[in-house]
Order: structure tokens, then C-alpha cells, then sequence
């Protein structure tokens, strides 16, 4: 198992990416911290995962500072000590034209994609320089390849988180602490699958016509899953990875290549 003995923290723990992230680190032996807005959702998949002694829930809103410090408290309390971080909490703000957006939209976008990592990560930091050692991953987004009209207050929010990996990266190396990012392209799943419908609808044609669109512009032909996703997440946790820091690593299903 790639994380067995270690304690994992992992945010935006959802029905989509989250839980699948989650569910990985677990299958890989971690002990596990689930963190989200909402505790009945963390009930669901704690009780998925099926190991109540190897995990922890935490409902809390890592954007406000004090609520993180209270998930690595309440971590350091349960286990003792804190390997990786995974950051995943993310909400795709109100769609609209960055020039003329509101400076809410920009603020909430701020809020949920990137003030949620910047401070759980500060607040990890401390536990993992006194070991010297540890793994942090941001799960950031394809559109920092792929800018997209109307996604500019998101846009903003992921390359700040960008830009804070690769300082951490630059800070934190000689503490034995890495910092990647994971850039997902488009995960298979409900979200995609509703989206798919709306395009659908609008043009008129068929929701598996839109899906294979799609699907033809990856060279792997086909949508990778949030469970595909969540490996490469544990790859970058695991020893595996240990050479690795301060990269960007685009796993999309070959539709970006650098």
C-alpha cells in the first residue's frame, strides 16, 4: 500500500472527485481526514470507506482561517501527526465576462478555489516542517491550459493557486516538503454527464453525439474518471513521487500535451 502509516487530509471531500480521492487514499492504507461544508455528506463516505478507526470527519469551511487550524488540531489529536494534504475544494463561480464582472464574483471565486488551500496548507505546514517531511497536492484545473470564455473569475482564482504551489515548492523543499499540482481535465461523472445534456439540448442533437465529441478531441478517445484522477493524486502523496516537486502534472486523457 502506498500510504499505509500515513495520515491524509483531503478537502472538498464531495460526491465527485472528493469522494473518489478519498476513496483511493484509503484503498492505499492512509489514515484519513475527510473535510467538508457538510457533514451529513462526510457520514456518507466515511461509512463507504467502511473504516471508522482510520478516519476522522471534519465539517468545517477551510476558507476562514480559524476553522483550519481547528482541522489540523483536531487531526493532530486523532492521529498524531499529518503526511499529505490534498486540496481539493472547488465551486465554479457565476459565468460572466471578467471585465464586466462583479467584484463578488471574483471575491467568492477567490473564497471557495483558492483561500481554502492557502490556508489549510499554512496551517499543515508547521506539523510538516518539525518532521521534515510531507506531501501537499492542489487539484487545480485544465483551464490553466485551456482559458475559456466567461470562466475568468475561476481562471484568476486557480493560477493564484498556481502561484502559491510553486512558491511553497521553492520555501519548503529544504524541509523535505513537496508541493505539485494536479491539473484534472474533464472527469466522467454526473456533473459532466448534466452538462452534456444541456449542449445537447441547445444544439439539438443527441447526448451521446455531444459525448463522443468530446471524448474525440483526448487521444485516450475517452472521458477519464475522477477515480483515474484520485490515483495520480496518490502518486504524488506516495514515495513514488519523491523526486517531484513543484510541478504541474496534466492528466487529461492526452487532450494537452507539453
Amino acid at each position: 500500500m502506498l500510504l499505509r502509516d500515513r495520515t491524509v487530509i483531503v478537502s472538498g471531500v464531495g460526491p465527485g472527485l472528493g469522494r473518489d480521492l478519498a476513496l483511493a487514499c484509503a484503498r492505499e492504507g492512509a489514515r484519513l481526514v475527510l473535510v467538508a461544508r457538510d457533514g451529513e455528506r462526510l457520514r456518507t463516505i466515511e461509512a463507504e470507506i467502511g473504516d471508522a478507526a482510520s478516519t476522522h470527519r471534519v465539517a468545517a469551511d477551510a476558507a476562514d482561517a480559524d476553522e483550519a487550524s481547528r482541522i489540523v488540531e483536531e487531526t493532530l489529536a486523532r492521529f498524531g501527526t499529518i503526511d499529505g494534504l490534498v486540496n481539493n475544494a472547488a465551486v465554479v463561480p457565476p459565468l460572466t465576462q471578467i471585465a464586466a464582472a462583479p467584484l463578488s464574483d471574483v471575491e467568492q471565486s477567490l473564497d471557495a478555489n483558492f483561500l481554502t488551500a492557502f490556508h489549510l496548507t499554512r496551517a499543515v505546514v508547521p506539523t510538516m516542517v518539525a518532521r521534515q517531511r510531507g506531501s501537499v497536492v492542489m487539484v487545480n484545473s485544465a483551464i490553466l491550459r485551456h482559458p475559456k470564455p466567461d470562466f475568468g473569475a475561476y481562471n484568476i482564482a486557480k493560477h493564484a493557486l498556481l502561484g502559491f504551489a510553486r512558491s511553497l515548492a521553492l520555501e519548503l523543499g529544504p524541509s523535505g516538503i513537496r508541493v505539485n499540482t494536479l491539473a484534472p481535465g474533464k472527469i466522467d461523472g454526473e456533473r459532466l454527464s448534466a452538462y452534456f445534456e444541456v449542449r445537447a439540448q441547445a444544439r439539438g442533437v443527441p447526448v451521446e453525439a455531444v459525448r463522443a465529441e468530446y471524448a474525440s478531441n483526448l487521444s485516450l478517445r475517452r472521458l477519464p474518471s475522477g477515480a483515474e484522477y484520485a490515483d495520480v493524486a496518490v502518486f504524488l502523496l506516495s514515495d513514488l513521487s519523491r523526486a517531484i516537486t513543484g510541478h504541474v502534472l496534466d492528466a487529461n486523457g492526452g487532450e494537452y500535451f507539453d
